[in-house]
């Protein structure tokens, strides 16, 4: 048998995003050259490779669904590959893009395109998941090069890692990280987040604006209400919540609520 016949191929593709978490494949560095000889990469535009209709073993999906191109595309990419794995905010849950969807069809369109009627976009932006089967998701904006490389001996394997259900306060507590909540004030998203960035921004004295994405079963509203105990108004709660993450359907629906309180 051929060598390269033996090895799983693997392929990244790019929608509606901005290129950072694949940026997460260039950036590992010496870890790339050795996912390079173990598997054989067919598609990644990032890196000049092309193969677009090979059948492959995993394919890597960064971005959201937004035109009508897109949606045909993604179902041809599933049809040839066996494990399909999304990676970062827009290909899990729609990414800032997705917040066109908090607005009337075609309003965004209209007020920035002298003939918006030439532009190919959806009325919503949609995450992978909402057109085709996945197999696994990665979150993150942008994902860490560490949840890559084990997804990728992982499913080498045929197994994936165990889904992360902890919440962001809980991995400061173990680094011994001071709350910024509870020591400064500050407008903290870590108790409705999920914990995998290695709390990198209260390390540094900041607040956590939610880059990983909502954890299991949040209460938003009474963060909401913490907040606004800090000094916010709800307009700003409303645009914490509809940032990053805006079309998960608990923080769309807690900060659509704290919009009519500023209504």
């Amino acid at each position: 048998m051929d060598k390269d016949a033996s090895k799983l191929k693997i392929a990244v593709h790019k929608f509606s995003s901005c290129d950072g978490c694949q940026l997460a494949f260039l950036n590992a560095g010496e870890a790339l050259l050795s996912i390079a000889e173990r598997f054989d990469i067919t598609f990644f535009a990032e890196a000049g490779l092309m193969d677009d209709q090979a059948h492959v073993d995993i394919a890597f999906i960064e971005g959201s669904i937004s035109t009508a191109k897109d949606e045909q595309r993604i179902r041809n990419i599933r049809e040839h590959s066996r494990i399909l794995i999304t990676i970062g905010a827009c290909a899990t849950a729609g990414g800032l893009q997705a917040l066109k969807n908090l607005a009337t069809p075609g309003q965004w369109t209209s007020q920035i395109y002298a003939q918006p009627e030439f532009i190919d976009s959806l009325d919503n932006v949609a995450p992978i998941a909402k057109h085709v089967q996945v197999d696994y998701e990665l979150w993150g904006c942008p994902i860490d090069e560490r949840q890559l490389l084990a997804v990728i001996d992982s499913a080498s394997l045929g197994v994936f890692p165990a889904p992360n259900h902890e919440k962001l306060c809980q991995q400061c507590k173990r680094q011994q990280i001071p709350c910024v909540m509870v020591t400064q004030g500050k407008a903290c998203l870590g108790p409705i987040t999920k914990s995998g960035c290695g709390a990198l921004c209260p390390a540094f004295g900041r607040d956590c604006y939610g880059c990983y994405g909502p954890a299991d079963n949040i209460d938003p509203d009474a963060l909401g209400i913490r907040l606004k105990g800090l000094g916010m108004q709800a307009i700003q709660i409303a645009q914490h919540y509809h940032a990053i993450y805006s079309d998960d359907e608990t923080l769309r629906e807690s900060g659509k609520q704290w919009m009519k309180q500023h209504d």
